[in-house]
């Protein structure tokens, strides 16, 4: 399984994202099941969306809740992402955090991300 955040997905999404080509060249390689949160989900659909109009979104949105195991935030999860969150003094963002603590909890070592953000985290590999 790896972690697909929501820079790989809209470069996926959207044909003009500078990280387009390198997005479709990772996804050619992955075999893997996608794992995404709500949080990644809301900000992949609302880019997405604001770029190319609500079918862009909606047809995103579609793509991720058909291919990829989705966790939701429960209070708990956004409990011990907040941890995180003051871990790295606000540098990695909410949304951020929850993924890095979903990872933890399912074991997922890797991220597909273009933010370097993630780079910082320990025992987290990004490909991107």
């Amino acid at each position: 399984m790896i972690f697909a955040d929501s820079s790989y997905l809209i470069a996926i999404a959207d044909r003009r994202d500078q990280w387009h080509p390198r997005a479709r060249e990772l996804a050619e390689d992955i075999d893997d099941d996608l794992l995404v949160t709500d949080l990644v989900l809301s900000e992949s659909v609302t880019a997405v969306g604001a770029r190319g109009g609500g079918k862009a979104g909606m047809a995103l949105y579609d793509f991720i809740m058909d291919s990829c195991e989705m966790v939701f935030a429960t209070p708990n999860l956004l409990d011990k992402s907040l941890d995180i969150y003051l871990r790295y003094d606000g540098t990695l963002s909410v949304a951020d955090a929850l993924t890095v603590q979903v990872m933890k909890n399912k074991k997922v070592k890797e991220i597909l991300s273009f933010d370097s953000d993630f780079d910082k985290v320990k025992g987290i590999k990004r490909l991107g």
